[in-house]
């Protein structure tokens, strides 16, 4: 099949019928109010589609079939063979209805489609086929006990599952969590953002197709105060799935002590280190690597390497890198096969990212890297922008951006590199460049980052556990960790 054009994708999206109502008990059904927001596209400025605007009353009904779902039994007590055997189908439509759900992608919240194409949908449903291909290997565990007692470890599904996920990577931070929840057993309820719900919308059918029973499987888009908040303090949900800001993490923790005590599992923000060391063993290599960490999905990344910490003696000679690296990363219409680097998910994001490009400058950073996006007459798009003669105290350094702009910091030794990397209350993801064997090892063991990546700047895959330190948040993602947060150990004595 040749490859498509800008023309051909273009063509595609203006015949493309989207769906936008919630999807609730293996149905799709307007909002229990009538109430819609519209979706408008970040690329052009054109209205998508009008969205199903749910509120408590929706709320309400997703939880009750969800619960009804799993008392039934008819996927929480279904054999863990038999379940995989679902799931596995539902990879295989998220992977036969890639190119549709790619263009919502971009259509939704601005990514490249070739990105879109090459990493979100595959990635999605490789999240899916994983823990779907896992659960019938997970075993329970039998104690040490006397010869009269048998101790039996068992997991259990811990019940309905409330999952919200933010606009960066739609389908794919959905599908970290609805892989091992749905493997599990449990019955789900997700809340996209209001910023890109497409595609959790158009799976909710794939999934029924697939044989998910009605109720274990439902999506609600709207507003995070009207539905988010009601679906955190609903009494019958068991279990909260967050990815998104650490504001929201925390408002989410005091739902649960408000309601039910409900577990809050939650991958918040990040302001990650990438540390060059004079001794990188290529530094062209480690500056194309850093183009990347901070450009990729036109910066809107939790894991983005926005603090460049170069050594002293190499910064001049890293910086020239850098900026030759970074010419490849210029906006280029999302829907354009060649793009790399698209658009702001709207207008409102695009104008906070660039009050952080004033607070630079008004702070006395220096800009050595700006904007190339005057081209583009339409759509919400701002080139990357680079800053040297950066303090750690500066907000630029101190605050998740989420946004193409990188702070330069220089540092003398590991020391300073390391102090440097942990003065900030994130903790995700952190990168280190260096030749020297014994340096990676202690640094990376000082780094307060639950992921470090050696020699690269991003890295893993299913079979690595994802997620932060402090006030990056609690709990994981991927591997078989992640099945941790959707069951519940349950000790059975019995008298022999």
């Amino acid at each position: 099949m040749a490859a498509k054009s800008l023309h051909d994708w273009t063509s595609i999206a203006e015949r493309l019928q989207i769906e936008g109502r919630c999807f609730i008990d293996g149905r799709y059904q307007d909002a229990a109010e009538q109430c819609t927001f519209d979706k408008v596209s970040p690329l052009d400025g054109r209205k998508l589609a009008a969205v199903a605007r749910c509120g408590g009353a929706d709320v309400d009904l997703a939880v009750a079939a969800a619960r009804k779902a799993f008392e039934a039994g008819h996927w929480s007590r279904m054999a863990p063979a038999q379940r995989k055997r679902v799931l596995s189908r539902f990879a295989d439509l998220l992977e036969a209805n890639a190119e549709e759900l790619a263009l919502l992608e971009t259509l939704d919240m601005g990514k490249p489609i070739a990105h879109a194409l090459s990493t979100d949908i595959p990635g999605a449903a490789n999240a899916i086929r994983w823990c779907a291909e896992a659960i019938d290997k997970v075993y329970g565990e039998i104690a040490a006990t006397a010869a009269d007692q048998l101790g039996l470890i068992t997991r259990e599904a811990v019940g309905v599952v409330g999952v919200i996920v933010p606009w960066n990577f739609p389908l794919l931070m959905a599908s970290w969590k609805l892989g091992p929840a749905l493997a599990c057993g449990n019955s789900v309820v997700l809340k996209p953002s209001e910023r890109s719900p497409l595609t959790a919308i158009r799976v909710a059918r794939l999934a029924s197709e697939a044989g998910i029973p009605d109720g274990v499987f439902s999506v609600l888009p709207g507003f995070g105060t009207e539905a988010g908040s009601p679906l955190s303090l609903h009494m019958d949900v068991d279990a909260i799935a967050f990815t998104g800001s650490t504001n929201i993490a925390k408002q989410l923790m005091v739902a649960s002590g408000k309601s039910n005590l409900k577990r809050v599992w939650t991958e918040a923000g990040g302001k990650s280190p990438n540390i060059v060391f004079a001794d990188a063993p290529d530094l062209a290599a480690a500056a194309t690597s850093a183009a990347a960490a901070i450009a990729y999905n036109q910066g809107q990344v939790c894991t983005a390497g926005s603090r460049l910490l170069v050594q002293r003696s190499v910064r001049e000679a890293f910086l020239d890198h850098l900026r030759q690296a970074l010419g490849s990363w210029s906006p280029i219409n999302a829907l354009d096969p060649s793009s790399r680097y698209g658009a702001m998910v709207d207008a409102q994001h695009l104008q906070q990212v660039k009050g952080y490009v004033a607070a630079g400058m008004e702070e006395g950073a220096r800009m050595i890297v700006g904007d190339k996006g005057e081209s583009l007459a339409q759509g919400c798009y701002l080139g990357p922008v680079v800053f040297e003669g950066v303090r750690n105290d500066m907000r630029i350094a101190r605050e998740e951006i989420f946004g193409a702009v990188l702070a330069v910091i220089d540092f003398e030794d590991a020391e300073e590199a390391v102090a440097i990397a942990n003065d900030t209350p994130y903790g995700l993801a952190a990168g280190l460049w260096t030749s020297n064997l014994s340096r990676a090892h202690q640094v990376a063991r000082a780094l307060r980052a639950g992921s470090v990546w050696v020699n690269q700047y991003s890295g893993g895959d299913m079979t690595a556990p994802f997620g932060g330190f402090k006030q990056s948040g609690n709990g994981r993602d991927r591997s078989l960790h992640a099945f941790d947060k959707y069951t519940e150990l349950k000790a059975t004595w019995i008298r022999l």
